[in-house]
C-alpha cells in the first residue's frame, strides 16, 4: 500500500489560515493605489493591516508547526463557512479606518456583502469613499468569486453539495467518488491542483475584460471594478453601476458577452461535467439559461409594443430596440445574480408607459445561474430537474403504463434529483421566510424585508435598489437587521444542504 504523501512548507497549515494570509497580502495592492495616488492615510490604513495581518497568521502557524492537521472535505467546507463570516472580521479593518465616519458593523456588513459576491451597497454615494476603497471592495469581491470556483470542484463537488447532489450518486455532504481508495486521498492535493488550473483563467478572462472595456473608453479603476464584478457575479461599482459608466452600449455588450461563463461551468471548465453533458450545446443549465435571457426579453418587447400600439397606433423602432437590448441585459445580469442595470432598462418603461415589476428580477435572481459557478440561487441544474419531473408526471397522468424514454444522463435527474432539488427549493423558501419575518420583527417593513431576504439568499445585492418601489438604505437599518442580513448572505453563498453537512458528527469528532 503506498504510503500517502503529507503537505509539505505553507501547504501544511489550515485552509482557513492560508486565505488568511492571502487576504493580508491583496492589501497591499489598494495600499500601493493609493500611495500612488498621494491618499497617505488610506495607504497606511491597508499596509499597516496587511502587515498586522501577516504577523498574525505567521504566529499561529509558528504554533502549529509541530503538528500537522488532520485535512477532510467537511473540514475544508468549514474553512469556506469562516471566510465568509469569520475572515470579514478582519477585511473591515483597513475600510473602518479609511472612512472613520462609519460603524464598524457598517464596514463588516460591507466586507460580508462583497466576499460572498453579494454586492449590497451599504454606503449610498460612491463619491463617500475613496478610489483605493473602491478598488478593494471589488477586489475581495473577486477573490470571493474565485474562491467558489476553486471549491465548486475540489470541496462541493466531491460531497455531493451546491448543486451536485442533483446528478451525483452519493448523498449530499458524503462522497460521491466511485473509484475504490480515491476518498482516502489527499483534499489539499486537489485543491492546489484545481487552484493552479483555475486560477491563471479566471485572473486572466478578468484582464481580458478589463482591457476590451478601457477600450470603450471607460476610466481604468471603473472598468476594472466592472470586469472583478462580472466574472464574480458581485455586482459591485465605482461608480454606482453602469448607467453612471461612460462605456455606453459598446461595454454592456462586452459585459454581456462574459456573463455566459455565469450560466454553466462548461463555459469555462469540464471538470464537474455530469455524464452526458459534456458539451456546451447539450449542457441543459445553458439552454435554460438562453430560454430566459432571450425569451423573456422578447415577450416583454412584445408586451410593450402592443402597449403603444393600443395608444398611439405607431410605435418608435429605435426606442423599442433600445428597450429590448436593455431588457436583455439586465435579465442576463440579474440571472446570473450579477445585478448592474442597463442604461436602457428605464427606456422599456418610457416606451410604453407601463411599470417593469421589480418581481421578474427577483424571480430571475431567485433561479441562478449555473451550478459550479459564481451566481448564487436555486441554480439552472434544480430547475431542469424540476421540469423533467414535471414533464414525467404529466406524462404518466396521460399514459400510468409508460416507461421513460430519456437517455441515461436524464435518468439520475428523474429520480433522485429532482427529489433532492425539491428539498432544497423547500429548504430555500423556508429560509428565505424565516430571514423576511427577522427582518420584519427588527423593524423593516413586509415588501422591503422580502426584497432584502430575497437579495441576500441569491447573493444579488443590486436588488434592495431596483426591485422596490424606492431604494432601500441598508445603512438607516437596525444592528439586529444588519447582522441578520449578514448571516443570509453567508447561508446563501455557502447553501443550506452545505449548512446542515457541517452540523454532522464526524467533523467535530475530527
Amino acid at each position: 500500500m503506498a504510503r500517502r504523501e503529507k503537505p509539505k512548507g505553507i501547504l501544511r497549515l489550515p485552509l482557513f489560515l492560508l486565505i488568511w494570509g492571502i487576504a493580508a497580502l491583496a492589501m497591499w495592492l489598494p495600499a500601493t493605489h493609493a500611495l500612488i495616488r498621494d491618499d497617505h492615510a488610506t495607504s497606511r490604513a491597508f499596509f499597516y493591516s496587511g502587515i498586522v495581518g501577516l504577523m498574525m497568521v505567521t504566529f499561529i502557524g509558528l504554533a502549529l508547526a509541530n503538528r500537522v492537521p488532520r485535512y477532510g472535505m467537511l473540514g475544508q467546507l468549514l474553512s469556506l463557512l469562516g471566510t465568509f463570516s469569520v475572515l470579514p472580521l478582519y477585511l473591515a479593518v483597513p475600510v473602518h479606518e479609511t472612512l472613520q465616519s462609519t460603524s464598524y458593523l457598517n464596514a463588516y456588513f460591507d466586507m460580508v456583502s462583497a466576499i460572498t459576491t453579494t454586492g449590497a451597497d451599504i454606503f449610498s454615494d460612491p463619491a463617500r469613499l475613496p478610489a483605493s476603497l473602491h478598488l478593494w471592495r471589488a477586489q475581495v469581491g473577486w477573490m470571493g468569486g474565485l474562491l467558489m470556483w476553486i471549491a465548486a470542484s475540489a470541496v462541493l463537488a466531491p460531497l455531493s453539495l451546491g448543486g451536485f447532489e442533483v446528478t451525483a450518486r452519493g448523498q449530499p455532504g458524503r462522497s460521491a467518488r466511485s473509484v475504490p481508495g480515491m476518498e482516502k486521498g489527499d483534499p489539499r492535493r486537489q485543491l492546489m491542483i484545481v487552484t493552479k488550473t483555475l486560477a491563471p483563467l479566471y485572473a486572466g478572462l478578468t484582464l481580458l475584460l478589463w482591457l476590451l472595456l478601457m477600450t470603450t473608453g471607460e476610466q481604468s479603476l471603473t472598468a476594472l471594478s466592472h470586469a472583478m464584478s462580472v466574472m464574480a457575479t458581485s455586482g459591485i461599482s465605482a461608480v454606482g453601476g453602469t448607467d453612471a459608466a461612460q462605456s455606453g452600449f459598446a461595454g454592456e455588450l462586452i459585459m454581456f458577452m462574459f456573463m455566459f461563463f455565469a450560466l454553466s461551468r462548461l463555459t469555462f471548465s469540464s471538470d464537474t461535467a455530469a455524464s452526458g453533458y459534456g458539451r456546451l450545446d447539450r449542457d441543459p443549465e445553458f439552454r435554460i439559461g438562453l430560454f430566459l435571457v432571450f425569451g423573456l426579453p422578447v415577450l416583454m418587447f412584445l408586451r410593450h409594443w402592443v402597449a403603444t400600439f393600443e395608444v398611439s397606433g405607431s410605435g418608435d423602432w429605435m426606442q423599442g430596440l433600445q428597450s429590448l437590448w436593455g431588457a436583455m441585459f439586465t435579465v442576463m445580469s440579474f440571472l446570473s445574480t450579477t445585478g448592474f442595470e442597463s442604461a436602457e432598462w428605464g427606456a422599456a418603461r418610457a416606451w410604453s408607459g407601463l411599470d417593469t415589476p421589480g418581481l421578474i428580477l427577483m424571480g430571475l435572481a431567485v433561479i441562478g445561474g449555473g451550478v459550479a459557478t459564481t451566481a448564487g440561487g436555486v441554480k439552472l441544474l434544480r430547475v431542469y430537474a424540476l421540469y423533467q419531473n414535471g414533464l414525467r408526471d404529466m406524462e404518466r397522468l396521460i399514459h400510468p403504463s409508460s416507461i421513460s424514454g430519456a437517455v441515461a444522463g436524464n435518468r439520475r435527474l428523474q429520480r433522485d434529483g429532482a427529489f433532492v432539488a425539491w428539498i432544497f427549493f423547500m429548504m430555500f423558501a423556508l429560509s428565505l421566510a424565516v430571514i423576511a419575518s427577522l427582518l420584519a420583527a427588527l423593524g423593516a417593513p413586509f415588501e422591503d424585508a422580502l426584497i432584502m431576504a430575497i437579495a441576500a439568499l441569491s447573493t444579488t445585492g443590486p436588488l434592495v435598489e431596483i426591485a422596490g418601489s424606492a431604494p432601500i438604505a441598508l445603512g438607516q437599518l437596525a444592528s439586529g437587521a444588519k447582522l441578520v442580513l449578514c448571516f443570509a448572505m453567508v447561508l446563501g453563498r455557502i447553501e443550506t444542504l452545505a449548512f446542515i453537512a457541517l452540523l454532522t458528527p464526524n467533523l467535530w469528532r475530527n
